[in-house]
Parts: structure tokens; sequence; C-alpha cells
């Protein structure tokens, strides 16, 4: 009888469960669209890409946490005052430097459709980009030349130049990156807006009937949108040249020399958008990939970043670079540059 009566009240609890997520509607602006409006975050320890470390494109939430743990304190660590005791890192003192009080990438996983996710790529389900032999070694042939040329300025990424987000913080698709990465959305029967806190690039997105996004190369594409049932969808095209391939630390990629992205946009609960993706270009992948990732809202305000094209930091890495070709040193960086 036991069993009878805890069986029927685990199958009224789900019932309710099922009704109260039926019951939901998303909010809605004046002309009766879902209201996407407000400030929202993708930061997260979850990468475009799948790391080799992870199988399968769900993470077990015991491990999750167990990682999530470890990386807290290391971050803590990383966060503790530096000994004014100790020399500087060009001293050859490896333990000078920066701390980490200012980076922000997140704490935890993300979890999107109530699984926590090892990448954002779900398809193909390797969670890696299909690039074919050719687009692949011009990802590779661009890293190693930003890697290690200090020429001029033209030749850095554009996140050291401060023009766009370093990685693909803007997007689109929109990736998180290591710091910055809030979003604040204004909507209107017309347009909407993403204003991106890293390096305040902002997308302006004309609203209407489903059409080719058509003209000249931008740096973050030319954008059209229309509404699908409740779902807003985003395609872009005609990326200027230099933005192509995008570098991150760990986690750079290209899009093609001709992407068409396609975005969708669906409010998924009361603190979360559902945010899909699908890049396509048939010379630089083997198939079309595509990602999800859940943005959540954010309780915290935009902050400016004060960064502009010909900022003082990159006088001072070329001034730097001239410095090592006097000196006969070999410049070089370890990783995907900024």
């Amino acid at each position: 009888m036991k069993k009878v009566l805890l069986g029927i009240a685990m199958l009224a609890l789900a019932c309710g469960q099922a009704r109260a997520q039926e019951a939901w509607q998303p909010p809605r602006t004046p002309d009766g669209k879902p209201d996407l409006q407000g400030t929202w975050s993708n930061a997260s320890l979850t990468t475009l890409e799948r790391p080799a470390q992870f199988r399968t494109q769900t993470i077990p939430a015991d491990r999750a946490q167990q990682m999530e743990q470890a990386r807290a304190r290391m971050m803590a660590a990383s966060n503790a005052p530096s000994n004014p005791n100790e020399g500087a890192p060009t001293d050859g003192n490896a333990n000078a430097g920066y701390n980490a009080f200012w980076i922000d990438p997140g704490t935890q996983y993300g979890v999107v459709k109530g699984e926590t996710r090892s990448s954002w790529i779900v398809d193909p389900p390797d969670g890696r980009i299909p690039y074919t032999a050719a687009a692949k070694k011009h990802l590779e042939d661009r890293l190693a030349k930003v890697r290690g040329t200090w020429d001029g300025p033209e030749i850095r990424p554009q996140g050291e130049r401060c023009i766009v987000g370093f990685g693909s913080t803007a997007g689109p698709p929109m990736i998180n990156v290591l710091y910055n990465n809030h979003y604040q959305i204004v909507q209107t029967p017309t347009h909407l807006a993403i204003t991106v806190e890293m390096i305040h690039d902002a997308r302006i997105i004309p609203i209407g009937e489903k059409r080719d996004a058509k003209g000249f190369d931008t740096w973050l594409g030319n954008s059209v949108g229309w509404w699908e049932g409740d779902t807003l969808v985003v395609q872009t095209r005609n990326f200027h040249h230099d933005i192509r391939v995008r570098p991150n630390m760990g986690d750079s990629y290209y899009v093609g020399e001709n992407p068409v992205v396609t975005e969708r946009f669906s409010r998924a609960g009361p603190e979360a958008i559902h945010y899909e993706f699908v890049v396509e270009d048939r010379e630089a992948f083997t198939r079309p990939w595509r990602g999800e990732m859940a943005l959540t809202a954010s309780k915290e305000p935009m902050y400016e970043y004060a960064c502009h094209e010909g900022n003082h930091a990159l006088p001072g890495i070329l001034g730097g670079a001239r410095m090592d070709d006097r000196e006969g040193r070999v410049t070089g960086i370890v990783g995907d540059s900024e």
C-alpha cells in the first residue's frame, strides 16, 4: 500500500511540474513578440569545441562538480596577493606577475536542456568543427602568423587592436571568452540591438520578413532577422576578411571565406534564453556544424570596456618587439594570441 501511495505521490508531483512548465509563458513586448530584452551572460567553463578529456556531450554531474571545485581552488591560488619581495618576471621569477582577479571566464560548466555540456557544438556528435584539409591548414597558417609577427599593427589580432573583441565574443556566433561575457539586448518591432561588453561591440539587426542578408563586408557581418513563431531567427553573411579567423586562447576557429551563420533566440524560462547557431561554408567544412548554449539573466550591469583603436598598448607591443629585434631575441608566445 505504501508503494502504491508513493507512486501516486510521485506521479502527482511530475504532473504538477509539467503543468508549471506548460503554464510559463515568455514576457512579451507591446507588439506581442517574446521579450528578449535585458542583460545576459554566457560565462562558462564550457568551450566551443569539445576538449580531448571529454568523450561525450554530457558531463556527469559529480565529475563536473569535482572539476569546478578544482578550478575554484586554482583560481583562489592565482588571486593571492603578489609577494612584494619577489622580483619581476623579467628577472626570471616565474612566480611574479599578474594575478587573476580581473578575469571572469565563469565558475561552472554550461547547462543546456538540463544537461551539463562538454562543448557548445552538438553536431557533429564529436563536438569538433568539421574542417576540410585546406581550411584547417588556413587556420593553422593564420594563427602561426599572428603568434610570431610584430612587423606592424595590421597583422595583430582585432582584439589586441581594440576593433572587435578577441575570439568570437561578439560573433556571430557569440562565444564566451576569458572575461566580459555580458550582452545587453534592446528590442523594437523593427530592430534588435545587442551590445557586447567586450570592446563595446554592437550588432544592430533589422527584423522583418525572411530574406537573405546582403551588403558589403563588415566586421560583424550583415545580419537580418525574422520571427518563426516565438523564435527570433538571425542570418548573417558578408564578414570582413580579417575576422574570418578568430584567435582565442586555446579555442580559436575559422568560419570560412563565405560563411552563413544562422542564430536562433528563444526564451527558455524567466532567466534564460536558448541560443542556437549553425555555421555553413561548403569550402571550409565537410558539413554544417551546429551549437547551442544557454544565455542566463545577469543581475550585474554592463561595464564600459575602455578600449579603442590606437590605444597605448599596441605601440608598447610593437616597441617591445623592436627591442627584441635590436637585442637579437626571438619573439614568440605560447598558445593562441588574444
